[in-house]
């Protein structure tokens, strides 16, 4: 491994709250390639930038060349951590709800993981003011993923990233894999990024900042010489009983965990990128009470939830 990979870039990200920015309406999603209007972005980040200073986005698709389009143009205090969307490269049968596919498909994704990879460098070099870090691929090596891609591929395209631009470059993922098969990769990126749900570790309101602390913790201990983000923690509002019970998903619990989780945050300089701004109708099952569709500060209608009313009142 050379020196120069050891050698990890300051993480350069201004105090401020932080959000995972997903813009999809109903009747858009990535998957169909029906993305937000230029318009509809504009009306999104114009909420957000009333209290929020830092953006993760997921992919390098025309929405966030929009997102970042709107921005530069409307001069938005946004830093934006820039994602790309890695595909499955290998089947994982151990997937509850798929993770299986043909040679071809899977040799048409590592196709499409090299374009995504590429555009992130050129969103990268082209809005060197506005983004602030890259993340190559989301939850793509945890045990139950659908997209899964084999570690030393990853440390390959974390590698290839992080010799085509200037920002640092990381990796998001569920703490569990950062706490044994991703040491090797540990040691290529900038600074570590993790999810934390302890709603869907089955964890009640009241453990919640304590699981959510003690998953940090266990993942920072194994790496002090890099920085540990958290890119994902979040309460879901609704559920169909498919992975968190139902009656532990409120507008009330998130409230709760989120008044909690931020004021850890604030307490302990951990900086914390809240899941999500709004919800999103397309993901999951089409069962509407879905957890995946649910969780938002914001409904899909732009409204605010009870735990944004003290800012945003009851109406957005």
């Amino acid at each position: 491994m050379r020196d120069t990979l050891h050698q990890a870039r300051p993480l350069n990200l201004a105090p401020g709250n932080a959000i995972c920015y997903s813009g999809y309406r109903q009747g858009q999603s990535p998957d169909t390639q029906v993305y937000p209007s230029v318009a509809e972005i504009r009306e999104d980040l114009h909420l957000l930038q009333r209290h929020w200073r830092a953006l993760r986005l997921y992919d390098c698709s025309t929405h966030a060349e929009r997102v970042l389009q709107v921005i530069r143009e409307d001069g938005l205090p946004f830093q934006v951590m820039l994602g790309a969307y890695l595909g499955p490269e290998m089947n994982n049968f151990g997937c509850p709800w798929g993770g299986t596919y043909s040679e071809e498909q899977l040799e048409a994704s590592r196709r499409a993981n090299a374009a995504e990879l590429q555009r992130a460098v050129e969103l990268a070099d082209a809005y060197r003011d506005i983004v602030f870090a890259v993340a190559v691929g989301n939850e793509a090596t945890v045990d139950w993923t659908d997209h899964f891609v084999p570690v030393h591929t990853m440390i390959d395209y974390v590698r290839w990233v992080r010799q085509r631009v200037t920002q640092p470059v990381t990796f998001c993922e569920n703490y569990v894999p950062w706490q044994t098969k991703l040491r090797e990769l540990a040691a290529e990126v900038d600074f570590i990024s993790i999810h934390t749900y302890p709603v869907w570790e089955y964890k009640h309101i009241h453990e919640a900042l304590d699981y959510t602390r003690e998953n940090f913790e266990s993942v920072a201990r194994l790496y002090p010489q890099r920085p540990v983000v958290i890119t994902e923690a979040g309460w879901a509002t609704n559920s169909n009983g498919r992975g968190i019970l139902p009656e532990r998903t409120s507008q009330e619990l998130q409230a709760v965990y989120y008044q909690d989780l931020m004021g850890w945050g604030r307490e302990s300089g951990v900086p914390i990128f809240v899941f999500e701004a709004f919800d999103e109708p397309w993901k999951g099952s089409p069962d509407p009470l879905e957890p995946e569709k649910h969780w938002g500060l914001f409904t899909v209608d732009r409204q605010p939830k009870q735990v944004m009313r003290s800012l945003f009142g009851d109406g957005a």
